[in-house]
């Protein structure tokens, strides 16, 4: 990512962007409780605020929660902190320079609204048997909705579900739908397990 694309998102999390948005993802609510890895130990990529890792950790995963801008780390755990939760270790890195420089074993690896296909092939070699891949990312669409506005950040029809080309696919779906907040955008989700 470059130091410009750095900047903004520090900017954004300085002058409290989705400070109202502590929900989990939708996606990741439904389909947390249906899930049995053999690993209790997750890998959220892009965490931004750490609205998923909070949740995950509450549920009792061990999390390290990966994203580029310190000041959505930040933010992230103090809520940790606020909540008595110290079961996510939280790690600013560059993603576009790949994985963490020492990845673990994990058996869940979330990526939601984060767009980078190759990133999360990659992740799930860390995922042990058994483990889950959980995706959730804009899509693109010539319907008004929101999120980003250039086709950089949104994913092709179709191009998600190659993700699972060596995994089991679970669940898949493309389409406009409703968030909590009441924002409408389109995305494409994908759960597939590792065989």
């Amino acid at each position: 990512m470059s130091h410009e694309d750095r900047e903004k998102w520090q900017r954004k999390y300085r002058e409290g962007a989705y400070a109202s948005r502590h929900h989990a993802s939708v996606y990741l609510q439904q389909h947390l409780p249906t899930l049995a890895p053999p690993l209790h130990r997750a890998l959220d990529l892009a965490c931004g605020a750490g609205r998923n890792a909070l949740f995950l950790a509450r549920q009792g995963y061990q999390v390290d929660a990966v994203d580029i801008a310190a000041e959505g780390l930040a933010r992230g755990k103090t809520s940790a902190d606020d909540e008595g939760l110290d079961n996510i270790c939280w790690y600013e890195h560059d993603l576009d320079a790949g994985l963490p420089v020492r990845p673990d074993q994990y058996g869940l690896i979330i990526m939601i609204r984060y767009l980078d296909i190759a990133l999360l092939r990659a992740a799930t070699q860390h995922l042990v048997k058994g483990g889950y891949v959980l995706a959730e990312v804009h899509l693109q669409t010539d319907v008004s909705v929101t999120g980003p506005g250039s086709k950089r950040f949104r994913v092709a029809p179709g191009t998600l579900a190659s993700v699972a080309d060596d995994l089991d696919m679970i669940d898949y779906s493309e389409g406009v739908t409703t968030d909590p907040d009441g924002s409408v955008v389109a995305l494409a989700r994908l759960l597939a397990r590792k065989r």
